[in-house]
């Protein structure tokens, strides 16, 4: 269980630093760019889709009462949400991508 516990904490520290790194992308990202910002953003929201899912887990095996069963499955359910919300998102927009580039060569 411990080891399992910092493979979760691995995740929640990754997850976090791949955040921050998008949202840094995102804003970064040149005002002739808005598909990438975007698809920086939808990046930086499936990482905190992960985030939230891998809290949800990670209290799952620290805590045994049941308001942290609650809780836990509302950070689980939210965390795949976001998740899968923002990864499709990012498929939409990775797409386009390339023709936007296309489209701003000066």
């Amino acid at each position: 269980m411990n080891v399992l516990n910092l493979i979760f904490v691995f995740f929640i520290i990754a997850s976090g630093v791949f955040y921050l790194y998008f949202k840094t992308r995102q804003f970064r990202t040149r005002y002739v760019f808005p598909i990438r910002k975007k698809m920086y953003a939808s990046m930086a929201g499936s990482s905190l889709g992960g985030l939230l899912l891998f809290f949800g887990l990670n209290q799952l095996l620290l805590f045994k009462d049941v308001a942290t069963y609650v809780i836990a499955a509302v950070f689980i359910l939210l965390g795949a949400f976001v998740l899968i919300f923002n990864y499709r998102a990012y498929k939409h927009y990775r797409r386009f991508v390339d023709e936007e580039t296309t489209l701003n060569e000066d």
